[in-house]
């Protein structure tokens, strides 16, 4: 079996992980924060060593402003349900995931104003569009560090320096960058960071965060999500103290542990060189693929400019059956589809259909690629 789905979620996981999970279970399971006694403390310890491990990771001054959630998904609902009110006005791309979509057109509805910039047809942005669209008075851009479709790289720095110069803050969706490549909130200026734990940080599923920079007021924004945090226990008013304020609930202990091993893991290894790595296979792929009749790559060709997330089309073929044959008669695991990105298959041309999309991970092989370059020659040929 070969593995290439890891801009859906990273598989397989490091061993480490997998023995920090079971160790909390049977060592520190008790409630995170919730109890005076041993277990809770271990617990607790646990869930603040996976947050200062983030912050760390990303360059972020105070641990505290890393809010732990279930997912990105989680993490972009307490930004954009959090700080947006009606009339307030927010600048986001064509490319975006429906992760970033869905709860910006539902404030739409409220009386948030939500401006799409276009895209360019490789995906690309247009940062002249972009710096017309941001006018003095945006509340807000918030953009996707990479497409989970084409894995194009947009220019953050860039475009924190449009937001911040027409007094926005700027959100930016990294779950297909975070654990991938260097990632310095500071040195960016990004105000708000969204990730998963799941993909390249390599943790487990139901783990994510949200990063919350100085510029950001806490006070001023909304929890999503009300209830127990086992502080201030004596008021039934939500606390305004961080994390609390948009932790409710008991956290995910036992999946926070794996992702703190998983953040271990991806630091011990090295960004650069896992980097590095991706781009060595995301070019043999855009070549290997370019090069077979009726195959189109979509997204920038230059490795460079992009993470290891290419999609393609193959004439005469539909994706769902592509997909199909790379499972049956390959044991190549991809995905096909709209990939929950509804507006950048309209930019590529290949809404409703949408792609097939291959995303190798640290433990892909140049021998994996150079099968799945087989496997789709086949079924050309077939």
């Amino acid at each position: 079996m070969i593995y290439l789905d890891n801009a859906a979620t990273s598989w397989p996981k490091p061993p480490e992980v997998l023995r920090a999970m079971v160790d909390f279970l049977e060592h520190h399971g008790g409630n995170p924060g919730r109890s005076g006694h041993r277990l809770s403390i271990e617990a607790g310890r646990a869930v603040y060593e996976t947050r200062e491990a983030l912050a760390e990771l990303l360059n972020v001054a105070d641990p505290l402003r890393v809010i732990l959630t279930f997912n990105a998904t989680h993490a972009l609902n307490i930004a954009l349900l959090g700080l947006l009110r009606p009339g307030d006005r927010v600048v986001t791309t064509a490319i975006e995931h429906n992760s970033m979509m869905r709860p910006l057109r539902a404030l739409e509805k409220d009386g948030v104003s939500v401006v799409v910039v276009p895209s360019a047809p490789d995906t690309t942005l247009d940062m002249a569009e972009l710096a017309r669209a941001i006018q003095p008075g945006t509340r807000l851009v918030a953009v996707s560090h990479a497409s989970n479709v084409t894995g194009v790289l947009l220019p953050v720095a860039e475009i924190s320096r449009l937001a911040h110069a027409a007094g926005a803050l700027l959100l930016v969706d990294a779950a297909q960058t975070v654990g991938v490549l260097p990632l310095d909130v500071q040195a960016l200026g990004i105000d708000l960071l969204a990730f998963s734990g799941h993909k390249g940080l390599l943790g487990p599923p139901g783990t994510g965060a949200l990063v919350l920079g100085p510029a950001v007021d806490a006070s001023a924004m909304k929890p999503v999500l009300r209830g127990g945090t086992g502080s201030r226990s004596e008021s039934q008013e939500q606390p305004e103290d961080l994390p609390d304020k948009f932790e409710s609930g008991t956290p995910n202990g036992v999946c926070l542990a794996g992702l703190g091993a998983g953040v271990r893991y991806v630091r011990q290894r090295g960004l650069a060189r896992i980097r590095e790595a991706e781009m060595r296979l995301a070019s043999a792929l855009i070549r290997g693929l370019a090069a077979i009749p009726g195959v189109t790559v979509h997204g920038p060709l230059d490795s460079a400019q992009r993470v290891a997330v290419v999609s393609f089309i193959l004439a005469e073929r539909s994706v769902s059956e592509v997909g199909l044959r790379l499972d049956e008669e390959s044991g190549i695991l991809c995905r096909v589809g709209l990939h929950c990105a509804p507006g950048t298959h309209r930019t590529l041309g290949t809404f409703p259909e949408g792609t097939v999309r291959f995303a190798p991970g640290p433990f892909t092989t140049m021998d994996d690629i150079a099968a799945a370059l087989r496997a789709v020659e086949r079924i050309r040929r077939q």
